[in-house]
């Protein structure tokens, strides 16, 4: 009785319908608005970084197509054998995509245009950071609605009840109030009832049991509202070394996927989910870099003592003076 009250729920909405033929799903609508959402403030914010306008747009449109063609791929690379040729690969509105794989794709694609208008890969990321947490913090919600990214059964306090509704990737119709879906290509199960969760192997061995599962987009989204936070109201402040925003949205973000995904039921190499090995790999090299700055702090123009009057064309040393000055590219077909 203490774990049912204890347990959360909802129930899930898997498609909002617009009349007897065309029904949308609430979770690409969330993808919309976060990157619409976090599109906003990027635009807002570029000027203060030096970045036009104009050329943050178009680094935000090939950041658009990058983004739908890194979430397929990444989903596709990690989970190859699961698809049938060609055709079943491109179905993205089949469902399968990558957070991680997304946003790789979305620099991927933007990076030319950052280098065609002389922009320093760090000065831009600066400038997307908050508009990341920002993108995931609204697309999380699109999750929630539809009972996206359910993990393992549990029975600890914020352990997700299912209430009804049509679960995603589940079959719900089959016996009433009794949600099933088969995982890893058959190796798992996944049953779901509103009292109970059960995980059964390939053999019907139980594998784990609780009032309920661990609704990780749940997770991520709180991890991400603290993020975003964090950036908005401490790291974006004061101008700090270029590079410093990104890298602690990577540590953060990344550290909460490695956690997180040990709490799901997907395919693992040598022991680790595709987006933990991912994590990993940029969390760590992140801190690294992190660290290594602050044991070896960029050396800057040396302060004017104290009456002295600086030469003409020197840099003064000031407490409030950003951290890099950029000056925009001239206009195409200026003189010069």
């Amino acid at each position: 009785m203490l774990d049912l009250i204890a347990s959360i729920g909802w129930p899930v909405l898997d498609r909002i319908h617009l009349g007897d033929k065309l029904a949308v799903s609430p979770h690409g609508l969330g993808i919309a608005f976060g990157f619409l959402l976090g599109s906003v403030w990027v635009l807002k914010d570029c000027p203060r970084r030096g970045i036009r306008e104009e050329h943050m747009s178009s680094m935000l449109f090939w950041a658009l197509i990058g983004t739908i063609v890194g979430a397929r791929l990444f989903y596709v690379i990690a989970h190859y054998n699961e698809f049938n040729g060609i055709g079943d690969m491109l179905a993205i509105y089949k469902g399968g995509i990558s957070l991680l794989g997304g946003i790789a794709g979305a620099v991927a694609f933007a990076y030319p245009i950052m280098r065609r208008h002389g922009y320093r890969l760090f000065q831009v990321m600066d400038n997307a950071a908050i508009g990341l947490a920002l993108g995931v913090f609204v697309g999380r919600i699109g999750d929630l609605i539809i009972g996206d990214h359910l993990g393992k059964p549990t029975s600890w306090a914020l352990a997700w009840a299912y209430k009804g509704g049509q679960l995603s990737g589940f079959d719900c119709t089959s016996k009433p109030g009794t949600c099933f879906e088969t995982l890893l290509q058959g190796q798992q199960t996944l049953t779901i009832t509103k009292t109970s969760a059960t995980l059964l192997g390939p053999s019907g061995e139980v594998l784990g049991q609780g009032v309920g599962v661990h609704q990780t987009a749940l997770y991520d989204f709180v991890s991400a509202s603290i993020l975003l936070l964090f950036l908005l109201i401490v790291m974006n402040r004061k101008p700090r070394r270029e590079g410093v925003l990104i890298l602690t949205w990577a540590i953060w973000y990344g550290s909460t996927r490695i956690i997180t995904d040990f709490l799901r039921v997907d395919k693992r190499f040598f022991g680790l989910t595709g987006s933990q090995w991912t994590s990993i790999a940029v969390a760590t090299a992140s801190a690294i870099t992190l660290v290594v700055w602050a044991i070896r702090p960029r050396p800057g123009p040396k302060p004017i003592p104290v009456g002295a009057t600086a030469p003409p064309g020197a840099s003064v040393e000031t407490d409030d003076e950003p951290t890099t000055v950029f000056t925009p590219p001239r206009e195409p077909g200026g003189d010069g």
